[in-house]
């Protein structure tokens, strides 16, 4: 899930269009992330990987935490609100000729309940509309990858770490962006 990096300075269309209309399911909506939210998402980012890191044996208490302060971008992040309480993040991020899809977090007592699937299919019906191509990184082993395939994401390649997967638009999407 974690690509690392920052933006580009580009703003994403994808992250405008989360933030003139906030999506909303059922209970849930995204709203533009702020500087203010980043000491709240670096603590459910270390809670949320723990488990993987450890497993993996990378788990570092600093480490965990210092990425993404150093790779946050409000301007391409969206925040995952639940009765008015922040529960989880999302990135899409404009680099190397496609969007990355990072730092999506859930809390954990909000996974296995269809959140993630529902801000998964928003965010790509965005990507989508666009005719993005859209990529992550997700570690190996990490349950995440199941959610990703779900939503049509396949192995483009992957270390002892990390597997590398890649999404292109729909071909519904793609058409109708083309006409």
């Amino acid at each position: 899930m974690d690509a690392g990096g920052t933006g580009n300075g580009t703003r994403s269309q994808v992250a405008v269009s989360a933030r003139a209309t906030p999506a909303r399911g059922a209970g849930w909506v995204l709203r533009a992330a702020a500087a203010a939210d980043l000491e709240e998402l670096v603590d459910l980012r270390a809670t949320v990987m723990r488990p993987d890191l450890e497993r993996l044996g990378r788990y570092d208490e600093h480490r965990v935490r210092q990425r993404l302060r150093d790779a946050f971008s409000p301007r391409h992040t969206s925040i995952v609100m639940v009765e008015g309480e922040l529960v989880g993040c999302v990135a899409v991020r404009p680099a190397e000729g496609r969007h990355w899809l990072e730092h999506f977090y859930l809390a954990p007592r909000q996974q296995g309940r269809g959140l993630g699937s529902a801000v998964l299919r928003t965010v790509l019906e965005r990507t989508d509309a666009q005719g993005l191509t859209v990529s992550l990184n997700v570690l190996q082993g990490s349950s995440a990858r199941r959610l990703y395939e779900r939503h049509g994401f396949v192995v483009e390649a992957q270390d002892p770490i990390d597997v590398f997967m890649v999404r292109p638009p729909t071909a519904k999407a793609s058409t109708a962006a083309k006409a």
